[in-house]
This record gives structure tokens, C-alpha cells and sequence, in this order.
């Protein structure tokens, strides 16, 4: 059993997503940067869509109830275990009554913390991931408690791996979307020449960019969505669909971001910088 002392920010408990419900309106949901994941579930021999906790900017405070061995991902936010600091993509063995806890964001925005067997929280629609109302919370709470398997030993494959390197790519590789015929020659100069920077109104379902375009005036009918879908307002302002993101919605969809983009755009936060390169 895991008890969460502290929540910290946004904290939540994810795998690789939840597919095959979409026409019901329910979203994939899943870690939004899924590289990260798999490299530290590769790592402790698990498999790929082994559920993990999804940390965003500010780490929990964690207590282990029993031994095991985990490995840390993503973004960098200054972990300890018992006050002494951990690195990033390197098996970890932890001890009954061990502290995990987590400090000054370093780089990147989202971290994840991946445990031997995956956490053991209930399915719902074929998924452990955190999404309300489909599941009862959408995040952690103080005072949860998580079930993993108790791991007393345990002789990794791989033990370490290198750092991420796609925290530090200033730009979003892009296919045309659905409705990318619709933009005029002054639309397309400014939207693959402008250095566009994340709004505050960013999260799991979507991040809003802060700078605008030149609008538009195209109506059309509520259409299909996808995680990484680039919806164009009619007041030019650019919102790109996450992983909790609407299955559906009515704003042109001009570009789709690149399943690689999806994890680059995860790891940035407000105020954060890229442009877009067209595939």
C-alpha cells in the first residue's frame, strides 16, 4: 500500500489511455507524455501500459507501506527518498516505512513515478486513468491509499537509461488537419513563421496559445476530435485538444500534432515557447 501524505499540484494515477469509447462521448485520457512512461515501465520489466502516477509541477509526499522498486521519469522536480535525492531513469529499491517526496521544478512540467507490477487501482472501462466523472476523482487526494504488489527483490534488464532529450525541442511537428484548406496565404505565413508561447489556460484537456492569428468566418458542423487536434477560433486564437479532451467540437481542425509532439507539448508549461513544422 502507498498512502499519499500530500497530493501536491495535479496528481493522478494513469496508463497508456482508454480506447474503443470515444463514440460515447469519453475521452482516451492516459499520461499525457507517453515516451516518459514507457521508458520507466520498460525499465522495472513492466509492461508498457502499466498504470503510473502522473505528477504535474509540484510533487506529492509519499509513504511505502511495503518494499519494491520504482523508477522516476519525465520532468525533473528535485525528488528525495528519506531527505537523500534521487535520480530520473534509474530502478530505485524502496522500503517499508520509505518517504518519497519532491521538491524545486527543475525542467519539464510533468513527471511520473512508475512502481514494479503498476499501481493496482480499479479498471474502469479498461483503464486506471484518472478521469472524472468516468472514474470517482479526477486526481489524488491527501490521505489516499494505493495498492501495488509487494517486490522484495528484483534484477532489473536495464538498470539506467539517458535523460529525456525532448523537453528541450522548440517546435511541434504537424500534419495538415481536416480543415487546413480553409487558411488563406496570410494565416499559413503567420501560423509556420510566429514562435507561439503556452496561455495560463493549459491542462489535461487542452492548451491555449496566447498569441492570435488572423480569424476567420468558417461555420461547419461538430466533427471528430483527437488528442493533438489544433482547433482554429474565429478570433484566431489556436487550442490544441490533450488527452482529456473532447471527442467532439465544432472549430476547424487545421493541424494534427505528431504522437512524439503530443509528449513534447506535455512537458511545457506557461509561457513556454515553440513553433510549428509542418510534416
Amino acid at each position: 500500500m502507498l498512502k499519499v501524505l500530500k497530493s501536491g499540484f495535479f496528481t493522478s494515477i494513469q496508463d497508456l489511455g482508454r480506447f474503443g469509447y470515444r463514440d460515447m462521448g469519453v475521452p482516451v485520457s492516459g499520461a499525457m507524455d507517453n515516451n516518459s512512461v514507457k521508458k520507466a515501465n520498460l525499465l522495472l520489466d513492466n509492461e508498457p501500459d502499466a498504470a503510473v502516477m502522473e505528477i504535474t509541477m509540484t510533487g506529492p509526499t509519499l509513504l511505502f507501506e511495503a518494499p519494491t522498486f520504482i523508477c522516476l521519469s519525465g520532468a525533473y522536480l528535485s525528488p528525495t527518498l528519506n531527505n537523500e535525492p534521487l535520480d530520473n531513469y534509474k530502478v530505485i529499491k524502496v522500503l517499508k516505512g520509505d518517504i518519497l517526496s519532491y521538491g524545486k521544478l527543475v525542467n519539464g512540467f510533468r513527471s511520473y513515478l512508475a512502481i514494479k507490477g503498476g499501481f493496482q487501482t480499479v479498471k474502469v472501462l479498461e483503464s486506471r486513468s484518472q478521469y472524472f466523472p468516468v472514474t470517482k476523482y479526477r486526481c489524488l487526494k491527501d490521505r489516499n491509499e494505493i495498492d501495488f504488489k509487494e517486490t522484495v527483490s528484483f534484477s532489473p534488464t536495464i538498470s539506467e537509461i539517458k535523460m529525456e532529450s525532448h523537453f528541450d525541442l522548440d517546435y511541434l511537428e504537424v500534419y495538415k488537419g481536416p480543415e487546413f484548406s480553409i487558411l488563406s496565404d496570410n494565416q499559413l505565413a503567420a501560423l509556420f513563421s510566429k514562435t507561439f508561447s503556452v496561455s495560463k489556460e493549459n491542462n489535461r484537456m487542452a492548451y491555449q496559445l496566447s498569441e492570435l492569428i488572423e480569424g476567420h468566418k468558417t461555420s461547419m458542423l461538430t466533427s471528430g476530435t483527437l488528442p493533438g487536434t489544433v482547433q482554429f477560433t474565429p478570433a484566431g486564437r489556436l487550442i490544441i485538444l490533450m488527452k482529456d479532451g473532447q471527442t467532439t467540437g465544432g472549430y476547424p481542425r487545421i493541424l494534427q500534432l505528431s504522437e512524439a509532439s503530443i509528449n513534447v507539448l506535455a512537458q511545457k508549461k506557461f509561457g513556454d515557447t515553440f513553433s510549428f513544422k509542418l510534416l
